[in-house]
């Protein structure tokens, strides 16, 4: 019989021997997840003996998985996307720091509008980002839209499982048509679209390519499909003076602005991520 402790131990050994960098978060994550524990109960429990035989055996399948390219994320079924902890499997993308900076704008946004503002979040995906913004604005009310039906159950268990679902709801919507009617008006609409340029989608890292729902990455033959759909079918939404704001990818930002220009707005901001890429697009409607 195995303490946890051993058991970790000879999970931490087979990734780092894979050379897995973060060999020592993901081993305690999959323990963690493979005994049903929280990670404070894992710790606490850290030198106690296993009893149940099946887990030690569903780590090592967890493993195994891990070392075919499986994100970690998927295997736990759980990310943190601004402290915030976000139900996560294959039908959505796993929450990136890199779209922190597009919560943290859309916040420091609503925040100067003040109270009972309205937000608008399109292809919504996991709802990291509509929800970030919730727990932060807490008298924002919020809608989290997305194509898909299974983008959505998630985004539902995830506004549960962070006590919002009194201010977020959900709506299924394709963001290449017009919206639908009777949704109201906004202060502020913020996405993260897909933008990988379709060509582009086979260079990218195997546990991204292989993995995450191609459906949330394709923007298209220059990937900016879904963001010249959301300026164009969707800018009647906003308030006047009201903000879009998109997340894009490397090299896209002066294309951006200008399809945000030609769809009425104006006082056009890039904000930079922590890689120095300029990865944030904000428009005020005139």
């Amino acid at each position: 019989m195995k303490t946890y402790s051993e058991i970790y131990l000879g999970a931490r050994r087979r990734l780092r021997a894979a050379d897995i960098e973060a060999h020592d978060l993901e081993a305690r994550l999959i323990v963690s997840y493979a005994s049903g524990k929280t990670r404070e109960e894992y710790i606490a429990s850290n030198r106690f003996y296993v009893t149940d035989p099946t887990i030690e055996q569903t780590v090592n399948n967890l493993i195994d998985r891990r070392l075919n390219g499986e994100p970690v994320a998927y295997l736990v079924e759980e990310w943190e996307f601004l402290g915030l902890p976000i139900m996560v499997n294959r039908s959505v993308l796993i929450p990136r720091i890199d779209s922190e900076l597009l919560a943290e704008v859309s916040i420091s946004l609503l925040k100067r509008r003040g109270w009972q503002t309205r937000l608008l979040d399109l292809c919504a995906g996991s709802g990291c980002i509509g929800l970030a913004i919730s727990a932060n604005v807490p008298t924002c009310r919020v809608v989290l839209a997305d194509i898909s039906d299974k983008a959505l159950a998630i985004c539902r268990k995830n506004m549960l499982k962070n006590g919002l679902s009194r201010h977020v709801t959900t709506i299924e919507v394709d963001v290449t048509e017009s919206p639908p009617a009777l949704l109201g008006r906004f202060d502020l609409i913020v996405s993260n679209p897909p933008y990988i340029p379709t060509d582009d989608i086979q260079t990218l890292d195997s546990s991204v390519r292989d993995f995450e729902p191609h459906e949330a990455l394709d923007g298209g033959y220059d990937g900016l499909h879904f963001i010249r759909a959301i300026a164009a079918h969707w800018t009647t939404l906003l308030k006047p003076g009201g903000n879009l704001v998109l997340e894009c990818g490397i090299g896209q930002f002066d294309a951006v602005c200008e399809i945000m220009r030609y769809a009425g707005y104006e006082d056009i901001k890039i904000f930079t991520d922590t890689g120095g890429i300029e990865r944030v697009v904000v428009g005020t409607l005139k």
